[in-house]
Parts: structure tokens; sequence; C-alpha cells
């Protein structure tokens, strides 16, 4: 599903959207930008109207996986 976005630059893919813990949303999306960068993109919805934005490149995404894969293991 192609989102509408304010920057005619990129295209803004939503793969996922996730409820997680204290009444948060977790939106991940995926960002191709126009000049071939491409991003992994994390809304995280806390309450009405407060936003946390984070855009990751691929290295980072990586490293955030394996963090997560350690943490699941215990």
């Amino acid at each position: 599903m192609t989102d509408d976005t304010r920057h005619p630059e990129e295209k803004v893919t939503t793969l996922a959207t996730l409820a997680a813990p204290w009444s948060r949303e977790i939106t991940v999306q995926r960002v191709d930008h126009d000049s071939g960068l491409r991003l992994m993109r994390l809304r995280i919805k806390e309450g009405r109207a407060r936003f946390t934005i984070l855009d990751l490149d691929e290295p980072t995404v990586d490293a955030l996986l394996e963090a997560m894969i350690l943490w699941r293991k215990g």
C-alpha cells in the first residue's frame, strides 16, 4: 500500500502497523527516494498527537535487528 506523502521525491509504503504496550502504535514504512536512497521509517504514535519518527538506513536496520534478536533470546 502506497501512502500519500508531502514529498514528491519519496514513495512511502506502509509494511505493518503494530499495537504496542501503553496505548502506543508502531507503523513500519519503506521510504524510497528518487535518488535511490532506501530507508525504513518507524513511526511511533503516543496518545493522540505525539509522534516519534525514525528514518533508518540499511546498516542501522541490520544492527537494530541483531540487537532485537539478542534481546528476544534473553
